[in-house]
């Protein structure tokens, strides 16, 4: 019976003290359907706009207009959002001058850059219920 009681706390606790949110992001103005659409979501402004250490990442083909993908399964937290269109498939955002994206990208929040974007203007708190957001891609 002693086993039993922690078990049974458990199971009086609502299913959202445990589960975790969806995070819809579109990617919105995809100009052409060439290459792949790419989105990171990142946790820490560390690790911000680097895409081999961000939280999650996912790569679709990509289609013109708007293009929603799902992240599910995140721990309702503080996150920021950058996607990209990947038009050369190389799996990276193409700079020139390594300051200045070549290819199209958008991040949460929409900021007005003048520079490398900051993670403070990117990030937003996800909540457990879940939520959608919209990147206005900028070419």
């Amino acid at each position: 019976m002693k086993r039993l009681l922690p078990l049974l706390f458990l199971l009086t606790l609502p299913m959202g003290a445990w589960a975790d949110a969806t995070l819809g992001v579109t990617l919105s103005g995809v100009r052409s359907a060439t290459g792949n659409l790419r989105v990171s979501v990142y946790r820490e402004q560390d690790s911000f706009r680097k895409e081999a250490q961000a939280f999650r990442v996912q790569s679709v083909p990509a289609r013109e207009g708007d293009v929603t993908l799902d992240f599910a399964a995140l721990p309702p937290s503080r996150y920021a959002v950058m996607g990209y269109h990947d038009e050369n498939a190389n799996d990276k955002l193409d700079l020139r001058l390594g300051m200045f994206p070549l290819e199209g990208y958008g991040l949460s929040n929409n900021p007005k850059v003048f520079g490398p974007p900051a993670f403070a203007d990117s990030a937003f708190d996800l909540p457990a219920s879940g939520s959608v957001i919209t990147l206005k891609l900028a070419y």
